[in-house]
């Protein structure tokens, strides 16, 4: 699961020209698309790590190996999510303090509760811009000789959201108030912000996302919505798939109900802008033209 960021990947993602030669910051990104967003701010001064990196693999399963640990406690930043999402990240940390140590959690960035039932923060609009100053901030404590450079790049990243944040608004316009169906909640906030009602009932959603048996009334609810054609969208989790969500899948096909798969982790070769704006577009061609994407390409 352990995964290096390529330095000149991270360079592409803001259209530098040239790699600068030292590498002086390390830092972690716990979860891979904010590995992405640590790499874009600090380019050159900074080397990146990742650590939940495997589109093909289940998050909230994870296991740290004692190599995770190593690469955890030698960092001079971390970037977590929070809300239970990556707690073994949290116990490394607290075993291994360090009060040079800049930790930045989403959760706490987003001033959210952490009761907060919804963990999959990068997909909120708001989030990745907090993150981007976050990280220019914690950057500039440590290397202040660069704090313009930094603040550049936020100025850059920002700036490479807007097409992502128009498409939203463009969809909410257009399509707002769209009837949806999801087997977890990993999507939910890029739903919510562009406007969609989502119908499955919220306990189905929390037992297929936690790995728990969903009660049978809530199934039928699902199936309910599926085969009566009360939804237009069926949304589902490329990276954890059962029985269950295979057989609403089956369903929603067999009824001709737009399906459209979503990553909990971002896919390889992507940057968050370019995943976020995918999976977007991927929503539109469903409503619009009733497209079945089953990758988000």
């Amino acid at each position: 699961m352990l995964a290096r960021l390529p330095r000149i990947a991270l360079f592409v993602g803001l259209g530098m020209a040239q790699m600068a030669t030292a590498a002086t910051i390390y830092a972690v990104g716990v979860e891979n698309e904010y590995a992405d967003v640590i790499g874009q701010i600090g380019g050159g001064y900074v080397t990146v790590n990742t650590i939940e990196s495997n589109p093909n693999t289940d998050p909230h399963t994870f296991e740290a190996s004692p190599a995770v640990a190593r690469e955890i406690a030698g960092a001079q930043i971390v970037v977590r999510n929070g809300v239970g999402y990556d707690g073994w990240a949290k116990k490394i940390l607290a075993s291994n303090p360090n009060p040079k140590r800049k930790v930045i959690v989403v959760r706490e960035l987003l001033r959210l509760p952490e009761s907060t039932k919804n963990p999959h923060l990068w997909y909120k609009p708001e989030t990745m811009p907090a993150v981007a100053l976050a990280v220019a901030r914690s950057l500039t404590e440590l290397d202040p000789g660069h704090a313009a450079y930094f603040a550049a790049n936020v100025r850059k990243f920002d700036t490479s959201l807007q097409p992502w944040h128009l498409a939203i608004a463009s969809f909410k316009a257009q399509f707002g108030g769209t009837p949806v169906a999801v087997t977890e909640p990993v999507a939910n906030y890029l739903l919510q912000a562009a406007g969609c009602d989502i119908k499955t009932p919220w306990n189905l959603q929390a037992a297929v996302m936690n790995g728990t048996d969903p009660a049978p009334q809530d199934v039928s609810i699902q199936d309910r919505l599926i085969k009566q054609h009360s939804i237009k969208i069926f949304v589902y989790n490329k990276q954890v798939t059962d029985s269950l969500t295979n057989s609403f899948l089956s369903k929603a096909k067999a009824e001709k109900i737009p399906v459209v798969g979503v990553y909990e982790t971002m896919p390889t070769g992507d940057s968050y802008q370019s995943w976020m704006l995918t999976e977007t577009n991927a929503l539109r061609n469903a409503v619009e033209r009733g497209t079945l994407t089953t990758v988000p390409k």
